[in-house]
C-alpha cells in the first residue's frame, strides 16, 4: 500500500498545486479583443487528459494486484495436499529416512 499512497500523493500535489497556476492566463489580448491562448493549452488539455487515464488506470492495476491473489499461475493452492504429498515432503525435509519412506509409500499406494 506504500506505492499507492506515494502514487496520490504525488497526484494531489500535481493537481492541486501545480495545475492552478498553468491555468492562470497572461493577459494578452489580440485585435479581437480576446485572450490569447494559443495552440500550447490545446497541447496541454490533450496531455493532461493522457496523465489523467494513465493515472486511473495505473491505479486501478495498483488496486487489483495488492487485493489479488500473488499466485497468479498457480491453481493448486486451494486444493489440500494428498498424504503422498506430505510423505514426499517430509522425504525430502530429512524427517524420514528412505526405508520407513518406501514402507509407507507401500502402504498408501494399496
Amino acid at each position: 500500500m506504500g506505492r499507492i499512497s506515494t502514487y496520490l500523493n504525488s497526484m494531489l500535489f500535481f493537481f492541486f498545486l501545480v495545475t492552478p497556476s498553468l491555468a492562470q492566463s497572461r493577459g494578452d489580448i489580440d485585435s479581437w479583443g480576446s485572450p490569447m491562448w494559443g495552440w500550447g493549452h490545446m497541447m496541454f488539455g490533450g496531455v493532461m487528459m493522457i496523465v489523467f487515464w494513465g493515472g486511473i488506470i495505473l491505479l486501478v492495476v495498483l488496486l487489483v494486484r495488492s487485493f489479488g491473489s500473488s499466485k497468479l499461475g498457480d491453481f493448486n493452492a486451494s486444493t489440500p495436499a494428498t498424504p503422498l504429498d506430505i510423505l514426499k515432503e517430509r522425504f525430502a525435509k530429512g524427517e524420514i529416512d528412505k526405508t520407513e519412506y518406501d514402507e509407507r509409500r507401500k502402504i498408501l499406494s494399496d
